[in-house]
């Protein structure tokens, strides 16, 4: 059977993070949601997502396909339910349609306007996780990392410690081939820890799980991380870290603090940058929503920063409770920022003003380039077409 995770019409509440990325990009736990999918159906998936992302990401029909929602994760009991799906089926709970099985002609049905086809529906009572919104990432990924620390280690050793380290509840601990960990302090008393493999704990780093670092990452001497955190892949962190997901390729080498946030690709943030998570006034947070075009309740009393790929803040930033940065967008100055940046802008309190977009791709080739990859033309097109589409906010 052939596995397409698709975009839901829920996509716009998940700007900016998914600019860049089909839904089931998004990381959070140890690995991305399309990992948990493939994990679990032990297959490769394909995306039905944006038609300027889809280069990146091609669909690959088959004669039976297989839809999947690719904002829920998967767990047995859902996986089975969508494996017994007949041809011509939806499975959905309430207003949300999990998954569909489809024909390739039924398929180019279901993507045409004006067709009138429709699905037959199953209805299911099986409990699953979905992100709806960006603060949804750390909000769940206690669970998450529960979740694919179990997945991740079943029937699997873990690496010896080294017996420099200090840590409490070991059995909780795993550490991937080739990691390196010398004299930090693991406590896995309230949650696992994970260690990718190639990646480095440096000396005097402490760390509270459940915590899930990926591979290739650093953890810089005397950084403080207090779960649930995720640190994506070829990531360097310093500083102090609360209950943040950072999704890969992105340095915060220094001091400074960054809580119940979500930090795209590619960025850098400043040494001595702090987010706000907790307004003085302990209300609940609000956050800016693309779909709404203004700003929104989370639901919850602590909330950083929100940043899209490629953007980078400068040292000293200081982010408000709540703000939401763009794709490509670079920050800098003294003083509270403001709370919504759009994407592609360049400055700070003393104002913004348009990010070349020539500029912006240099940057990017360079960034690409210290990590030996190359920022490519499928990569420029998505920029240039993100630009196009968020050209109104920065002119609001």
């Amino acid at each position: 059977m052939n596995y397409i995770l698709f975009d839901s019409a829920n996509r716009p509440n998940l700007l900016p993070l998914v600019f860049t990325r089909p839904v089931a990009d998004l990381r959070f736990g140890i690995l991305t949601i399309r990992e948990k999918w493939e994990k679990y159906l032990g297959v490769k998936t394909s995306s039905l997502t944006e038609s300027y992302l889809q280069i990146k990401f091609p669909l690959v029909e088959s004669d039976e396909n297989i839809l999947i929602n690719g904002s829920i994760c998967p767990n047995k009991p859902l996986v089975v339910e969508i494996s017994n799906l007949k041809s011509g089926y939806s499975l959905v709970k309430n207003d949300t349609v999990i998954a569909m099985c489809l024909s390739k002609n039924e398929l180019k049905l279901m993507s045409d306007p004006d067709s009138d086809f429709e699905c037959s529906t199953v209805e299911t009572t099986v409990e699953y996780d979905k992100i709806e919104h960006p603060w949804d990432l750390f909000m769940l990924n206690e669970k998450a990392i529960n979740d694919d620390f179990k997945l991740i280690t079943n029937g699997r050793k873990s690496q010896v410690l080294s017996a420099t380290n200090r840590t409490i509840n070991p059995e909780n601990i795993f550490v991937e081939e080739g990691a390196i960990v010398e004299f930090a302090i693991l406590n896995a008393s309230k949650g696992p820890i994970y260690i990718g493999k190639d990646s480095e704990v440096m000396e005097g780093a402490k760390i509270r799980g459940p915590f899930a670092m990926c591979e290739h990452s650093i953890l810089k001497m005397d950084v403080k991380i207090y779960g649930p955190t995720t640190i994506g892949p070829y990531s360097k962190v310093g500083g102090e870290i609360n209950s943040s997901v950072i999704f890969g390729y992105t340095n915060k080498a220094h001091d400074g603090f960054l809580g119940h946030s979500v930090i795209g690709e590619w960025c850098n943030i400043g040494a001595d940058t702090n987010t706000s998570n907790l307004k003085n006034t302990y209300e609940e947070v609000k956050l800016w929503s693309y779909l709404d075009e203004s700003f929104v309740s989370t639901g919850t009393q602590f909330c950083g920063t929100i940043m899209g790929d490629h953007s980078k803040c400068g040292i000293n930033t200081m982010f408000n409770t709540g703000t939401v940065v763009g794709v490509n967008v670079n920050v800098y100055g003294s003083g509270y920022q403001r709370n919504f940046i759009p994407s592609f802008t360049w400055g700070g309190t003393q104002g913004f003003a348009d990010f070349d977009l020539k500029k912006a791709v240099k940057i990017a080739e360079a960034v690409f380039s210290r990590r030996s990859k190359v920022f490519g033309k499928m990569d420029k097109d998505i920029l240039l077409e993100i630009y196009n589409l968020t050209h109104n906010n920065r002119r609001a």
